[in-house]
C-alpha cells in the first residue's frame, strides 16, 4: 500500500499503529511517486480523498491518504483544513503554536474547547473508496509543553491525561490520538475486504 505523504512523522505513526498486520505501508518517496497535489476540498475528508485519487492514478495500486489537522473552537475552527498550511506553508510550527497561544490570550479555560481532526481516504484499485474520521477532544493549553510529536501537539491539553500530546509517549498518543482512531477504523474496513 502506498501513503500518500512524505511526512516521516506520520509515516512513524502509521506503521505503529499498523504493526501487527503484516501489511507494507510505502510513503510516496519510499514508492518513487513525485505528485503535486492540490488540496482544494473544503473538508478533511474531501482532501484526503483528493489525495488518495490522484496518486492511485499514477500507480495502480492501493492508496492511503489523510488530512488532518486542529480546530479552535474560540477561532471559529481555525486553523481546521489549512493546519498544514497555515501562517503560510514554510512557517514554523513553533511560530504557528505561539500565534494561537497570542490569539488566546485571556480566553477562559472552558472557552479554550479544541480537537485535532483526521480523516483518511483509501482508493482501492479496483475504484472502491473508502472514508473514515477519527477525533480527540481536548483544550488550546497556555504554553507549549512536551517534546514528543510534531506539529501542534505541544499546544494541544487533554483534561483526562493532564498533559499535552507532545507530553506522552508515541505509543499512548497513537491508541488515544485522531490519527490512531481513524487508522485504527481504516484498518477493521480494510480487514473487512
Amino acid at each position: 500500500m502506498i501513503f500518500a505523504t512524505g511526512n516521516a512523522g506520520k509515516m512513524r505513526e502509521i506503521r505503529a499503529i499498523w504493526a501487527d498486520t503484516g501489511w507494507e505501508i510505502r510513503s510516496m518517496e519510499e514508492a518513487g511517486i513525485e505528485a503535486k497535489i492540490q488540496e482544494d476540498g473544503r473538508t478533511f475528508e474531501e482532501n484526503a480523498l483528493i489525495k488518495a485519487r490522484a496518486v492511485a492514478a499514477l500507480c495502480g495500486e492501493t492508496v492511503l491518504a489523510d488530512d488532518s489537522g486542529l480546530e479552535v473552537d474560540h477561532l471559529n475552527g481555525e486553523p481546521g483544513i489549512y493546519s498544514a498550511r497555515y501562517m503560510g506553508e514554510n512557517t514554523s510550527y513553533s511560530i504557528k503554536n505561539a500565534n494561537i497561544i497570542a490569539r488566546m490570550e485571556g480566553v477562559s479555560q472552558e472557552k479554550r474547547t479544541a480537537r485535532f481532526v483526521c480523516a483518511v481516504a483509501a482508493v482501492l484499485p479496483d475504484g472502491r473508496e473508502i472514508v473514515v474520521r477519527g477525533t480527540i477532544e481536548g483544550l488550546v493549553g497556555y504554553e507549549p509543553k512536551g517534546e514528543n510529536g510534531f506539529g501542534y501537539d505541544p499546544i494541544f491539553y487533554v483534561p483526562e491525561l493532564g498533559k499535552t500530546t507532545g507530553e506522552i509517549s508515541e505509543e499512548e498518543k497513537n491508541s488515544i490520538s485522531h490519527r490512531g482512531r481513524a487508522l485504527q477504523l481504516m484498518k477493521k474496513e480494510l480487514k473487512k475486504l
